[in-house]
Parts: C-alpha cells; structure tokens; sequence
C-alpha cells in the first residue's frame, strides 16, 4: 500500500522551542570538547602534531582536522536524535553537558606536579597523570599546554547554550510527548482495524537503541492493558526483552515468538509477540513477513536502511494480501527539512572526505550535491515503497565519509609505510567468496588520469573508480556505490593471510598463467564504458600485457584511466 506518512510536532501543548530556533542553538555550539586539540598553545601545537598527526607521505592525517570533523558529527548526532525522541535527545545533551562540567571543574582544580614534561614521552595509560591530561581515549593533552582561557570561554559558552536546550527537553513528559501519543493512536487503529484477517503484528523500528528502551518502557504495558497484546524489544546493545511470560529472551527466540509462522515454530498454540520495537540490528537477514505492519519511528540517514527494514515483512512467502509502510518525519516540508540538515551537515561532508590538511588522497574538491539527491530519495520514500535497484544510486551522506576504511587505512600505513609505497600498480589477488553478497566476478579499482573526463558527481572517491562486475559480463555494482563495493571486498579479503592454491591453480588455467587475460579484458571495458559511458577505449588490450612488461609498466599506454589493482572473487 502507499506510504503513510506522519508528522508530528513535539509537545501536545505546544510550547517546545520551534525546530529552526533549536538548530541555530546546535549550530552555534562550539562543542569545544571533542577538540581540545584546537587550544593547545601556539608554542607546542608542533609537539602534539608530531605526536597524533599520521604521516602518509605526501599526506598527513591531522588531528585538528579529525576533531573538527567530530564536532561536525556531533551537530548532526545531537539533530538526529531530536528527530528520533525527546527522550534519546535529552540523554545525550545531558551527556555532553556532564561531560564539559567535570572538564571545567578539572580546569579549575588543576595543579601542575610535573616540571619537566617531555610530549613525546606521554605514556596515556599512567593513570597518575589523569589529574593534568584532558582529551579523548587516544589523544591526551596535558593541561598546562592548553590556552585555558579561551577553552574555559568557550565550554561555558556551549554550557549555557546546553543548559537552555535541555530545560526546553526536560519539559516533555511522556504525557506531554505528542509523537509518542501518534504511535499509540497508529496502533490502537491498527489492532482494531487489521489489514489482513486478524493480524494484529506490527514492527516498530528505530535508529536508537535509546529510542527504542524509551518505546518499550512507555508502550508495552499500555499495549498489554488496553489491546491485550504482547510486546518485545531488540536491540544490539543489550538484552532483548519481552513480557510475554515464558520465553527466553533471546534474539531469535524473541523473533521466532513474533513471527511464528515463517520461522516454523514448532507450538502453533501458544501465545504469541504481536509488537516488536527494534533498531536495525535486525534490518538484514531476517524473515519477518507474519507482520503486515512496519513503522519508521525516525527516518534512517540512508534511506536504503529503510527499504532494507521493509523487506524484513516485504518477502516470498508472506500470507498477508498487503502489507503497509508508516514513516514518521519532523513536522515541517521537505525542502525545509533537507535545508535544516544542510545547514548543520553541509560543511561536514568535505571535512570528512579530505580529513588532511595536505593534498586530498580521497577525493578531489568538487561540491557535493548529496543533500539535494537525499531530498529525491526521500520524497520518493513518502510516496512509494520502491526496490533497492530503484533509489538512485543508493547512496547517502554516512556513506560518503568512508571512516572506517581511512582509519584502517591509518593503522595500516603506521607498519607498512614503505611497502604500500613500493607496490605497483595493476596488482591483483583471488579471493573466495565467503558471503551471499560476494558473487563469482571481478572488483575492478580504476584511477582516472585524463581530467577532462567529468563522470558522475557521484563518484564519492573520484579520481579513483571501484566497479564491481559478474562473471557473466553484467555489472554488479557500479562506482556510485563504492562504499558497498569496499564493505564486500573487506569482508572478503580481510584477517586472510594465506593463499588459496586450489583458486590461483583454476584462475592459471583458465588464463593461461596470466598469458590469455582476453575474459579480463572485455570486463574492463564494459567497466570503463560504465564509468564514462563510452564504446571503446584505447589502449585496454596493454592492461593485461603480462609478456615481457609488468602490469604498472604497461597501464601508462592507456589514455584516460590507470589500473591499479583487480580482485578475481571465486
């Protein structure tokens, strides 16, 4: 069925703090504690570069520039997650307030015992030194190098800021929290008027693990009370929950007790969950389709994330004769919510992308126009349930940041610097395919080299290419969805230090011990046509001259692209 989308304000009273008021109080934060890097005195920030700072080369990784991002990150948490709760909202601003309250005081109580302190020696673990250091996990700053004034100015400053939004976010009570009251209302409406026979299941989900313990603890006795149903929650933070009596709270028990039916539970006569709460722990794998009913208590950054929750009751072997989608958006027009996200999140994106302070290994400076193809995909998302294939490029704002690969990138160069320098281009590895999502085929990573080719602006790595391409010659996946290309190729390749012999014996006699690499061919240049939408390449054939060249050697005949290495999945 089509969508049905609700908006719903905040206070049933009326009187929180109007959303565009509230986001320039976020923008205005400093959140001058997740960068203390920013105050250290003019005359050791090149000691604590030298010490946190990663060395690439070419490129430096700051630490300045990480922080920055973190704030930046931070806006959009603290967005996010008003948009999900006042409840998960007011946790977290009371936990950054906590947080800048035991660092002033530390301030204030400093006294300084070490006379001769030597940065480079700082062993962050002596938990002696936890009276004078201040920072993160990782990254400690002794606090007699730090400009104390102008840090102390500017942490009072976010601390009444703060202090303002929580007092705003403490005034909702569960009594006074409309959007909570709506859900009730959604489904009092749904048990009583089911879609399909007597079904009576709905699954709710959310972002939050917060959100949904907040969902839980106000809802299920309600739901139990009034509707004589059982409820149960999932999330990958704790314990699941239930009260239904005498089920083991367990994840798969849980989800077996909900969905009876398509996970064959042997007792068709027992007493069965009819309301599952649930962050996206359980969005992938899971055949959920006794449920008919799906709501979006917030809506996902990815909206991919959201089709990948509906496809959980979306599935072969439903018995329903439809099934329904329920969305939950901030009270306000899309375009005004899209602008609301741009403002706290625009800047944040090319700070994420570059984090260097030198030359930028990830991606070139080109604007990013990821918030106006977000509002496409959301406003298809409030007027259809479409397939994965049919949201454009499936990409969003978590996956243009590819933190999780540059970090791992980080921790690898700190070992093995010089060999990654050393490596040659149009290296390749066979691998096994050890997940569904791995087919048999080719990732292909490509560096563009003519800059007069200007392929989608949705390359998010450009000028690098990764497209992934079946056995058969069809393209799996393309460039604009390079983040799901990586998180395949490290699940893949990622912890396996051995070779598998028998794979590398078939590859050798299927190419002739490299000789005949015709099959590789063709599926490069349907791979470059993929990235620039051209018949024919020059110099494609040399890619794969392994006779009397090396592979790097011969990539430089070709004009507009470099290879830089294959993966053959088997």
């Amino acid at each position: 069925m089509k969508p049905i989308n609700v908006k719903a304000d905040v206070d049933t009273k009326n009187d929180f703090i109007k959303l565009a008021e509230l986001n320039k109080l976020i923008k205005s934060l400093n959140l001058a504690i997740y960068s203390p890097m920013k105050y250290v005195l003019p005359s050791k920030v090149e000691q604590y570069s030298k010490k946190y700072d990663t060395n690439m080369g070419k490129t430096v990784f700051k630490q300045t520039d990480r922080e920055e991002s973190l704030v930046h990150l931070m806006r959009i948490n603290i967005l996010k997650r008003m948009e999900s709760s006042i409840h998960s909202f007011a946790i977290t601003v009371l936990k950054i307030l906590k947080n800048i309250e035991g660092t002033l005081e530390k301030i204030n109580t400093f006294e300084d015992f070490v006379e001769d302190f030597d940065i480079e020696e700082l062993d962050i673990e002596d938990n002696r030194l936890d009276g004078v250091l201040i920072g993160s996990k990782n990254v400690k700053i002794h606090l007699k190098d730090i400009d104390k004034i102008r840090w102390e100015s500017e942490l009072e400053a976010d601390k009444v800021i703060l202090e303002k939004i929580l007092k705003e976010a403490n005034k909702i009570t569960v009594e006074r929290d409309k959007k909570l009251v709506e859900l009730q209302k959604l489904i009092k409406q749904k048990v009583e008027n089911p879609l399909n026979k007597e079904n009576k299941k709905i699954i709710i989900f959310t972002a939050f693990a917060d959100t949904a313990k907040y969902l839980y603890n106000n809802i299920s006795t309600y739901i139990l009370d009034e509707l004589g149903l059982y409820s149960a929650i999932v999330t990958g933070s704790d314990n699941p929950k239930t009260n239904l009596k005498g089920v083991k709270t367990e994840f798969n028990n849980i989800l077996t007790n909900f969905s009876p039916r398509s996970k064959e539970r042997r007792d068709k006569d027992k007493p069965e969950i009819d309301i599952l709460i649930a962050t996206d722990c359980i969005s992938e794998g899971q055949n959920l389709q006794d449920c008919d009913y799906l709501i979006n208590y917030d809506i996902h950054w990815n909206p991919v994330r959201i089709i990948q929750r509906f496809g959980r009751i979306d599935r072969i072997g439903s018995q329903n004769e439809v099934i329904q989608l329920v969305n939950f958006w901030p009270n306000m027009e899309l375009d005004e919510y899209i602008n609301l996200e741009s403002r706290v999140s625009g800047r944040m994106v090319m700070l994420d992308m570059s984090a260097t302070g030198e030359e930028n290994i990830i991606v070139e400076k080109t604007t990013m126009n990821d918030l106006e193809y977000r509002k496409k995909q959301l406003k298809q998302l409030q007027d259809q349930v479409p397939d994965i294939e049919d949201i454009n490029g499936n990409i969003s704002i978590t996956d243009l940041s590819f933190n999780d690969f540059k970090m791992d990138l980080v921790n690898y160069m700190k070992n093995h610097k010089e060999l990654l320098e050393k490596a040659p281009t149009g290296m390749y590895a066979i691998a096994k395919s050890n997940i569904d999502e791995a087919v048999k085929g080719v990732i292909f990573c490509l560096k563009k080299i003519n800059q007069n080719i200007k392929p989608s602006e949705y390359n998010t790595l450009n000028p690098y290419f990764f497209v992934y391409i079946k056995d058969d010659g069809e393209i799996l996946l393309n460039f604009i969805q390079s983040k799901k290309i990586l998180d395949i190729y490290k699940k893949v390749c990622s912890g396996q230090n051995e070779l598998y012999t028998e794979l590398i014996k078939e590859f050798n006699q299927e190419t002739n011990n490299a000789k005949d690499m015709k099959k590789f061919t063709d599926f490069l240049e349907k791979t470059v046509e993929n990235i620039v939408g051209k018949e024919e390449e020059k110099g494609i054939e040399s890619l794969f001259s392994f006779d009397k060249t090396t592979l790097s050697k011969s990539v430089q005949n070709m004009d507009d692209f470099e290879l830089i290495s294959f993966l053959v999945i088997k």
